[in-house]
């Protein structure tokens, strides 16, 4: 007899790229020298005032629950942000804090999508979107965007994919993994559809602050009512580099914020006291982000330039976030020592094993002829990485 696993649970496909990541992992204990380029995290550390700030919280012992949705001095310090970055107004009961920007995004689809409901996602997309959108009960709508238009979405293939099941759009600009960051014209035409099909967009806007070309602009701010239709999600752990601290928010209609507040409340209760007090000093302007951005860029240019180089290989310069998708199509069909390279996880494999370099299948993120490699790592091991990558590639047979 074999015990019941609900449906809902064992329908979930596990991630693609863990058999590489464990891996990757096992040869680094091992005591092998591998580069990795998966990191989803900035490799700075926390600003030192933000730090205090939690020292200070620790000091005043502030060790109890906070209200569910955030304390209110986090909020408000949240509406304060949003009105001087974005120029939008919420109220502090429009926002839900929650456990990182990932947690925001589960309460988000949770809220809106009924079972058979379907969902528009441009790919590449981050590889955690479709399956929240399968635990809600959801329907994965894929809108394929491609390297010749520059990942931009293109409207007319949007239309195409509305039906009377849909229910939202994911946004993701700049995005995670392409690092497109879309223009003011194809955001605007968004809005337009949104409000005139009556669905949301959910506007995941984590890497807003690391744009090197180009603007990052909020679906919100193109009127009344698609900002009604809107649910930014954002937080602190890019632009503050406050991974671990685990603090994401949403800001939307009152009625959807109350909703997913309750659903917080059984689910998870409050996040972290100790962060929450932190992040308001995060909140606050500093020029840590543009520093931190300054040297992603450094990163960027260094290693598309150095990616374009290698015959059979070839990437983009992306606008924002700190990720490049390198195509390595070019490669497919050669062997490495005697295994023939045919799709993204195959090169993985191989580069992983023979190039000691871990990258992550593009398959993952609903593209196969490429791999993401994130530049949030030094410089000097973004060279040792590409000098590796390189030698790999020249191997091939």
């Amino acid at each position: 007899m074999s015990l019941h696993i609900a449906h809902r649970a064992a329908a979930i496909a596990p991630s693609q790229t863990l058999a590489i990541d464990a891996a990757a992992k096992k040869m680094v204990a091992d005591g092998m020298d591998v580069v990795g380029f998966g990191a989803g995290e900035p490799d700075f550390d926390t600003p030192p005032h933000v730090v205090a700030a939690a020292h200070e919280a620790l000091d005043k012992r502030m060790f109890r629950y906070t209200p569910v949705p955030g304390t209110v001095d986090l909020r408000k310090a949240i509406c304060e942000k949003l009105k001087r970055d974005n120029g939008l107004t919420y109220a502090v009961d429009e926002i839900v804090v929650s456990n990182g920007a990932k947690h925001s995004l589960f309460n988000v689809f949770q809220a809106i999508v009924d079972p058979g409901d379907e969902v528009l996602l441009p790919a590449p997309y981050w590889v955690s979107y479709p399956e929240m959108i399968c635990m809600a009960g959801g329907v994965p709508v894929i809108v394929e965007t491609y390297e010749k238009d520059g990942f931009q979405l293109d409207i007319n293939a949007l239309k195409a994919k509305i039906s009377s099941k849909t229910r939202a759009l994911v946004l993701n600009s700049p995005s995670n993994p392409t690092g497109v960051v879309y223009n003011r014209a194809i955001i605007e035409a968004i809005a337009k559809l949104a409000v005139e099909h009556d669905f949301y967009v959910v506007s995941d806007e984590i890497y807003e602050q690391l744009v090197y070309e180009g603007e990052a602009v909020s679906v919100a701010t193109f009127g009344d009512a698609i900002k009604e239709r809107t649910i930014m999600v954002n937080g602190l752990s890019k632009s503050a580099a406050m991974t671990g601290w685990r603090i994401g928010y949403t800001a939307s209609n009152k009625a959807l914020a109350s909703v997913m507040s309750n659903y917080q409340s059984h689910a998870a209760s409050n996040p972290n006291s100790i962060a929450q007090y932190a992040s308001i000093a995060a909140m606050q302007p500093s020029p840590f982000v543009g520093e931190m951005a300054k040297a992603f860029k450094e990163r960027r240019d260094y290693m598309v330039q150095r990616i374009n180089s290698i015959p059979g290989l070839s990437a983009l310069k992306p606008e924002g976030a700190f990720y490049v998708m390198m195509n390595v199509s070019g490669v497919y069909g050669k062997s490495c020592n005697g295994t023939q390279i045919t799709d993204s996880l195959t090169f993985s494999s191989a580069l992983l094993k023979d190039g000691l370099t871990a990258v992550v299948p593009g398959i993952a993120f609903g593209i196969d002829t490429h791999v993401r490699l994130s530049y949030a790592t030094s410089m000097e091991n973004i060279v040792k990485g590409l000098d590796r990558i390189e030698a790999f590639v020249k191997s091939l047979t």
